[in-house]
């Protein structure tokens, strides 16, 4: 069984500014350590004292939601990485890149989260959270052609190396007895968006339905690691989330049927904060007792959404997806990358309040 977590987020919060100065400039790794430590049993409090069930440590170790994967792993190279290019408002803005490109056979060198569990098993009085990039994040943004591919011979040799390491640490998170894993799995937005499928075609020469395929297949090998009685195992889906930017857009039709009846997920944490998302219509392909955790709230925006506006669109969605089979949060985290997002902590915990306060008065 399950916990249904009614009131949600996605994991990141922001970074204070003393973290931020610590991160850049500190030589000694004990003083960071302390700076750090302070600040997430600060977080851990504030979730705490909202009335959050489950709880994380805001990724405050971390530089980006996936660094420690690529912090852990050898075969990067940092010093170039695969254009992108991220919008807001509509218009096209570069936005620094946040991983490297595979340059050589991976090699783990340390376990990926193990400066950051001992900590929070002490001093997390709610459910352990914890967060990891999905394997499929890296064939599509650190595998380039002619340098890549000297280790290895296509995106989906890459892949299932990946899978691996991801599989391995999912299986030790929740031997030690944490309770509710979390999958970021920004990339299936490339099925979703017509440009996107045709960079996959003309860049990293794949066919989008068959990465598909291999994609749903590799996310479902690790989350059979992760697989053990009383944890929660749930898969975040966005459009991107650097800065308050993002890069894709489209609903979850392209790939709704295949995907939610696929995925081997308790909980599917979806981004709905605007219309870039599309309908709740393909919900209806979710797989009765599963859980939607609607992504309505925007991390990316200061403005406060209006309560009763929220009640409205879990009313919509319940046309799709059962009342008690729905949960809350915001679409993504705060702070994907350890800039965070263009709003202040107040406004962040302002919204993650009114994540706690709506799900109480729709599921009490």
């Amino acid at each position: 069984m399950t916990t249904l977590y009614r009131a949600d987020h996605v994991g990141s919060l922001l970074r204070p500014a003393e973290l931020l100065t610590a991160r850049a400039n500190a030589k000694n790794p004990d003083e960071l350590q302390a700076i750090e430590n302070r600040h997430i049993l600060r977080v851990l409090a504030k979730q705490n004292g909202l009335g959050f069930a489950m709880a994380t440590d805001g990724e405050l170790r971390r530089r980006n939601f996936m660094s420690d994967f690529t912090d852990a792993v050898e075969g990067f190279d940092f010093t170039e990485a695969v254009a992108r290019r991220w919008q807001t408002d509509g218009k096209d803005k570069p936005v620094s890149s946040v991983t490297g490109i595979v340059t050589a056979k991976l090699r783990q060198v340390r376990p990926l989260t193990n400066h950051e569990l001992p900590f929070l098993k002490s001093h997390c009085k709610a459910d352990i959270k914890m967060t990891l990039p999905s394997a499929t994040q890296f064939p599509a943004i650190s595998f380039k052609r002619g340098t890549s591919d000297q280790a290895y011979k296509d995106p989906g040799a890459l892949l299932w190396d990946i899978v691996e390491i991801i599989a391995k640490e999912v299986r030790a998170l929740t031997a030690d007895g944490v309770k509710y894993i979390q999958i970021d799995a920004p990339r299936y937005s490339y099925y979703m968006d017509p440009k996107w499928r045709d960079w996959l075609r003309t860049e990293l020469r794949v066919e989008p339905e068959a990465a598909l395929d291999e994609a749903l297949k590799a996310d479902n090998a690790c989350l059979a690691a992760a697989r053990r009685e009383g944890v929660t195992l749930g898969i975040h889906l966005c459009r991107g989330n650097n800065r308050s930017h993002w890069y894709a857009e489209g609903g979850y039709d392209a790939i709704a049927e295949r995907m939610f009846a696929t995925l081997q997920v308790d909980r599917f944490l979806l981004e709905y904060d605007d219309e870039r998302s599309g309908s709740f219509e393909p919900l209806r392909f979710v797989p009765r007792g599963k859980v939607v955790v609607l992504g309505l709230i925007s991390s990316k925006r200061p403005e406060l959404e209006k309560p009763d506006g929220l009640l409205k669109r879990i009313d919509k969605a319940a046309k799709y997806v059962p009342l008690e089979c729905l949960a809350l949060s915001p679409q993504c985290g705060f702070a994907s990358t350890m800039e965070g997002n263009l709003l202040t902590e107040e406004e962040q915990w302002a919204k993650l309040r009114l994540v706690v306060e709506t799900a109480r008065r729709v599921w009490g």
